[in-house]
C-alpha cells in the first residue's frame, strides 16, 4: 500500500539512520580487520592473503556507499521533492545492496579458505619455529593463537553488518521507487 508523505518520511529517516550506523559501524570492522591482522599477512604471491585484502577493500567501499546511501535518505527525508535527489537515492541504494552483497560473498569465501586452511594465510608471517619457540618474537608480529580468532569474530560482526546494510539497502531502493511511482 501507498505510505502517507509523513509516515514516508519516518520510514525513509529510520533507513537513513540504519544505514548510516551500520555503514559506519561495518567501515571500523574493515579498518580494525586491516589494522591489526592484514597489513601483517598481505603478499602479493598468496592469493589467499590477496582474497582477504579484496574482500576487506570492497567491505569498506560497500560500507562508504552504505554511509552515503543513508545521508541520501536522511536528506530525501526532509525534503521530497526534488526529483534528482530521489534518483541520487535510487542508484546510491542500488549499488549499496549489490556492493554489500558481494562483500557478503567475499566475506564468506574469505571466512571459508580461512576455515580450511587453519588460518594459514593470517599465520603466513610466522614460522613454526618462532611459534613454538616464542609466541610474539620479531618475526611475529601478533599473538598467532589470537589473531585467529579475533579476524573470524570481526568477520562474523562484518557479516551481521552487511546483512543489514543489503536488508535496509533494499528497503531504501523500494521506498525510492514508491516515491518515484516507478
Amino acid at each position: 500500500g501507498h505510505l502517507n508523505p509523513g509516515s514516508q518520511q519516518k520510514v525513509l529517516m529510520k533507513t537513513g539512520l540504519i544505514l548510516l550506523i551500520a555503514g559506519h559501524l561495518n567501515f571500523i570492522t574493515g579498518a580494525l580487520v586491516h589494522g591489526t591482522v592484514l597489513r601483517f599477512v598481505v603478499t602479493p604471491r598468496d592469493a589467499v592473503s590477496l582474497q582477504y585484502v579484496i574482500a576487506n577493500t570492497a567491505s569498506v567501499v560497500a560500507a562508504l556507499l552504505t554511509i552515503s546511501c543513508g545521508i541520501a535518505a536522511l536528506m530525501l527525508s526532509r525534503y521530497l521533492a526534488p526529483a534528482t535527489l530521489k534518483w541520487a537515492l535510487l542508484v546510491l541504494s542500488a549499488c549499496s545492496s549489490l556492493g554489500c552483497l558481494s562483500c557478503l560473498l567475499g566475506l564468506l569465501v574469505a571466512i571459508g579458505l580461512t576455515l580450511g586452511n587453519q588460518g594459514r594465510a593470517l599465520l603466513a608471517p610466522c614460522t613454526v619455529a618462532n611459534v613454538t619457540l616464542a609466541p610474539v618474537s620479531r618475526e611475529c608480529p601478533f599473538d598467532p593463537t589470537r589473531v585467529y580468532s579475533s579476524t573470524l569474530s570481526l568477520w562474523a560482526v562484518s557479516l551481521v553488518l552487511e546483512s543489514m546494510e543489503i536488508i535496509f539497502g533494499i528497503r531504501c531502493l523500494l521506498l525510492t521507487l514508491e516515491l518515484l511511482r516507478l
